[in-house]
């Protein structure tokens, strides 16, 4: 027979674009439409409903940007219209149609809405493609809702990134956004809705078969009869017939050997993005008001949903909507998933934090759910610390999930299901979706690529698809759950099962028993600019992490010593606003403006609070008097004062600047630095006779301005060429003594493009780094500024400190992979070295960083470079412009175990308070090795006044020591991350001594939480 396939591909695909589309609803009436615009900022239902509402029709505009408009929409359902049994395929279907204006876009970044009926519960959401309220089960009934619409800005259009004044309510104007379109009373055609999903499916799936599979020809063909049974005058009447020409191609079942996929429905919703938090709750309530109304009209449905804090927001602001969420969580339909907080970026989180981020949201899971998940759901953050294994173990946790690798711009990750190996040697069992998306329709294309790109064929053969409109949220829609059951056994198509996470895992688990082996950090070549954007976000993140270690630290004494009591609500909450902006889209700096300038200020308002906390903490263990004690919450002695102690304020250092030609030259008795005309370091020797750390011709201090034009998602990206176009800051504007430093601080000034910047450069108190300080007024757009410490070193890898512990990374490029990662995070240190010698470079806020060599008159040289700022102009066209302060430090002849004390003491300098009658404390505890640091002392979470320490071995090795409590108790336990006792051979407490000392052995960068008992009073 002649071949007119493509004659026959064309016919269906007009048949469904223009004559079943259009048909799914019939008899459609308008609706009355009643409107009151909310003045400010969202409203609740009740003081709406209040409101005096006036007339308003179809074709008007409305909603400016960041608006909350309110629709009061009535009628009266036709009399004659047919009964509906129970959901679509079931009958025929009264329904509400909503158009607001909606752009295609798809859901979650234009306008929205919320239903509620008059009494003020909540039907469901309106949203690009999920149109649809259901009416009541009788005709003849008259109808009224009260629909809450918010106007957000459309910001992804296209995804030009385009700069645009929407993300600042202060820019965005006042304009009306959307245009009504439509309210219409319709009857969902149940026959006609079907034969669309059909197509849909065939349709989806034959695109993906081989030209040389009968089976394609089969669905071809019973389409084209059922298009040719269609009358498109009568698609009501005749939907039917159609069904009926594919029922038979639907009913073939899938092969043996189909690719088996676990369906997890679920909605990404990013707690804050290109919207503010507060449109987030409201995100939040819309998607969980879809997913319950769809659950009433599909018993097979289930839901997933992390991000306890958004739980929460329900809790608080929806307590009906919440209400039911508990209830289908206890039938199993709705299922919590995650076990943190917020879906957290893993990059940028001190350790602590990360595992608060678990404490905190397997807590609120087991109060409110009674489960406690054993998935890490983290689809979308940027990179996953190699020190995450452990921390999700530590909290319960056994599988993690991600598909953001599959975004590498370089290289293609070689497992879909996998174990991953963090530093410490813990494993979770890991799958990255082959589906690559975080979004899935169901549909074919889908499908066919999950099973094109599972990794692991003919060790397993099971993979999870996450479906659901995300991002800004919607979730699952009917259409999907359609998709679903249809392609449950499809010959052709991979057999699709609705599931949750843990089904999944159970089932991928049993079959891949033995899985390879990722080892260290899964990097994401990608989105590297995150280390670096929106720098007062990640400076407030890192001051608010060390003083909520301070706060703690302090309480906790204070409380021991009897002095107070323990401030369990005022740090529960701040830790709650610390790990909420420590999301994947507001700590990497890549949300609207509005967002960044939130954070900033709730940043802000940490600080103060845990400031007052302190200061009463320290007054309440030294007592009222005159005098001034400097406290030392660090890990290590400083300046003589014992780590978690108190004693005098240390004198200030003597190290003087001297003249020397056209520069300066300071000394003390451990370092020599020479700092030529220019501002840049010339000489850094130890004294005595010790080696340079600058080779000739490559001076340390140098500030270098690239441009910064990525090619694509502006605050994200960070791309190799930025390399190519550079600019050295060689000449100072001055360089002179600081005034009031009496002679101990270095000032130079620099002025370049639109920006200018002051430095100030002292030696440490130990006299043993360079302190370098930079006030940098940031003027510049498309720019990134670096500062570089080319070092007399020859290192063939950089150690850069992670959450317990630190990672090494290749400072060559001689594979792929070596030369993806151009730009890595660091924390507090990183540290370059060969044997015998090193050098520490630390930071108090800076994450971003390059490690690199190069050849220099036949020597090797290794650069450390650290990245300052950006000026992305999307999605904030006004990123970091402003004023900064930073603060690093140079430590030569430093190992590893320099670098570690550094980084604490330059994030946690010793703290004056005055106005005390003792300047000396007892330690809360004591630990007599270096390797094993104290990073958390606190009273536990059920606040039953138990003392919980948290400690880790940050050398990397094995450790042995003895750590001895300043106060009594009845006995030690080691616990999980949820402080509930575990077995652990680090522990055997001490007998015969008056002090309870506890004996440790920790393994390399093994966490470790200890419980004491406390004594009653």
């Amino acid at each position: 027979m002649h071949d007119n396939r493509e004659h026959v591909e064309a016919r269906i695909n007009r048949f469904l674009r223009e004559r079943l589309g259009g048909n799914l609803w019939k008899d459609r009436r308008a609706a009355l439409i009643e409107v009151w615009e909310a003045p400010g900022e969202p409203v609740p239902f009740v003081q709406a409903r209040a409101q005096e509402y006036r007339p308003f029709d179809t074709g008007q505009p409305w909603g400016a940007p960041w608006g909350t408009t309110w629709f009061r929409i009535s009628g009266t359902v036709p009399g004659e219209w047919t009964v509906p049994e129970s959901g679509p395929g079931q009958g025929d279907r009264p329904e509400l149609l909503l158009d607001l204006g909606f752009s295609g876009d798809g859901p979650g970044f234009e306008a929205e809405a919320l239903v509620y009926t008059p009494a003020g519960d909540i039907v469901k959401a309106v949203e690009p493609r999920n149109l649809h309220v259901p009416l009541g089960q009788g005709h003849g009934e008259t109808f009224e809702f009260y629909v809450e619409a918010a106007s957000n800005p459309n910001l992804i259009t296209g995804f030009t990134y385009a700069p645009t004044p929407m993300g600042d309510p202060a820019t965005a104007g006042r304009a009306p956004l959307y245009v009504f379109r439509t309210a219409d009373l319709a009857l969902l055609d149940a026959a006609a809705w079907n034969l669309a999903q059909d197509f849909w499916t065939l349709n989806g799936l034959m695109h993906e078969l081989p030209m040389d599979q009968p089976r394609r020809y089969e669905i071809l063909r019973a389409m084209e009869r059922a298009v040719t049974a269609v009358d498109p005058a009568d698609v009501s009447g005749t939907a039917a017939a159609g069904r009926e020409q594919l029922a038979g191609v639907l009913a073939q079942p899938a092969a043996a050997s189909a690719h088996r996929i676990h369906a997890v429905g679920h909605a990404h919703i990013d707690s804050a993005w290109l919207w503010p938090v507060r449109e987030t709750v409201r995100k939040v309530a819309r998607t969980f008001a879809n997913v319950l109304e769809l659950m009433e009209q599909d018993p097979d449905f289930i839901f997933t949903a992390s991000s306890a804090q958004q739980y929460a927001w329900l809790k608080q602001y929806y307590p009906e909507l919440f209400a039911r969420v508990v209830q289908r969580v206890r039938e199993g339909r709705f299922v919590p998933t995650g076990g943190m907080w917020v879906e957290a970026d893993t990059n940028m989180p001190g350790g602590e934090a990360i595992a608060r981020q678990f404490v905190a949201g397997q807590r609120f899971f087991a109060e409110n759910f009674g489960v406690e998940p054993e998935v890490v759901w983290l689809p979308d953050s940027f990179g996953y610390s190699a020190a995450l294994p452990q921390i999700a173990r530590a909290a319960g946790c056994r599988w993690f999930l991600t598909q953001k690798i599959s975004w590498n711009d370089t290289n293609t990750m070689p497992h879909s299901t996998f174990s991953w190996e963090g530093i410490d040697g813990s494993r979770l069992f890991t799958h990255f979706p082959p589906v690559a998306t975080y979004n899935a329709e169901l549909s074919g294309q889908e499908l066919a690529r999950a099973q094109r790109q599972y990794a692991e064929k003919g060790f397993g053969n099971t993979s999870l698809v996450p479906f659901g409109w995300g991002d800004g949220g919607g979730g699952p829609t009917r259409e999907m759950l359609a998709a679903a059951h249809r392609t449950a056994s499809l010959e052709g198509s991979p057999k699709v099962k609705l599931s949750t996470p843990e089904q999944f895992f159970a089932a991928a688990q049993e079959e891949l028993a033995d899985p390879q082996v990722w080892s260290g950090e899964l990097y994401l070549e990608f989105h590297r600019g995150t280390y670096t954007s929106q720098a007062n976000t990640k400076q407030g993140n890192r001051r608010s992490e060390h003083l909520l270690r301070e706060a703690e630290l302090w309480a906790a004494a204070a409380a021991l010593a009897g002095g107070t009591e323990y401030p369990y609500d005022a740090l529960e909450q701040a830790w709650s606003t610390v790990l909420l902006q420590q999301f994947h889209d507001i700590l990497p700096g890549t949300s609207i403006a509005w967002v960044h300038q939130e954070a900033e200020r709730r940043y802000a308002e940490v600080a103060a609070g845990l400031q007052m906390l302190i200061e009463n903490s320290a007054r309440a263990l030294l007592g009222p008097g005159g005098q001034v004690a400097a406290l030392n919450a660090g890990p290590y002695p400083v300046a003589g004062i014992a780590a978690a102690g108190a004693g005098p304020v240390p004198a200030p250092t003597p190290w003087l600047w001297e003249r020397e030609g056209s520069g300066w030259r300071i000394t003390s008795g451990e370092l020599s630095l020479r700092v030529d005309g220019a501002g840049l370091f010339r000489s850094l020797t130890e004294v005595p006779g010790g080696r340079e750390v600058f080779l000739p011709g490559r001076p340390g201090n140098l500030f270098q301005l690239f441009r910064d034009t990525p090619n694509q998602w502006d605050a994200w990206d960070l791309d190799a060429h930025y390399r190519y176009s550079s600019r050295d800051l060689m000449q100072p504007d001055a360089m002179d003594l600081e005034p009031g430093s009496a002679g101990r601080v270095l000032r130079i000034t620099r002025s370049f493009g639109n920006s200018s910047l002051l430095q100030r450069i002292s030696l440490s108190p130990d006299g043993g780094a360079v302190e370098i300080e930079v006030d940098v007024d940031w003027h510049e757009q498309q720019k990134l500024l670096k500062l570089a410490f080319p070092l007399a070193v020859h290192a063939d890898r950089a150690a850069s400190e992670i959450q317990f512990g630190h990672i090494f990374r290749p400072t060559h490029a001689n594979t792929s992979w070596d030369a993806a990662r151009f730009e890595t995070v660091a924390h507090r240190w990183i540290h370059v070295g060969e044997p015998g010698y090193g050098v520490a470079v630390a930071n108090n806020s800076t994450y971003g960083h390059d490690t690199f060599r190069e050849a220099v008159d036949g020597r090797i040289c290794t650069t450390v470079r650290l990245s300052l700022l950006r000026g992305p102009l999307f999605p904030d066209p006004e990123t970091d412009q402003g004023t900064h302060r930073f603060r690093f430090s140079v430590r030569p002849g430093a190992g590893i175990a320099e670098a570690v004390r550094e980084g604490y003491r330059l994030n946690l300098p010793l703290r004056q308070v005055s106005g005390v009658s003792s300047t000396a404390v007892e330690p809360v505890l004591h630990v007599d090795n270096p390797a094993v640091v104290v990073e958390a002392v606190k009273l536990a979470e059920d606040r039953s006044g138990d003392v919980i320490v948290r400690l880790y071995e940050a050398h990397g090795g094995r450790a042995r020591a003895v750590l001895r409590p300043a106060f009594g108790h009845d006995g030690v336990s080691a616990t999980d991350l949820l402080e509930r006792p575990v077995a652990s051979d680090a522990v055997a407490e001490r007998t015969g001594e008056p002090a309870g000392g506890v004996s440790l052995e920790l393994r390399p960068f093994e966490i470790l939480t200890l419980r004491f008992r406390r004594r009653p009073p």
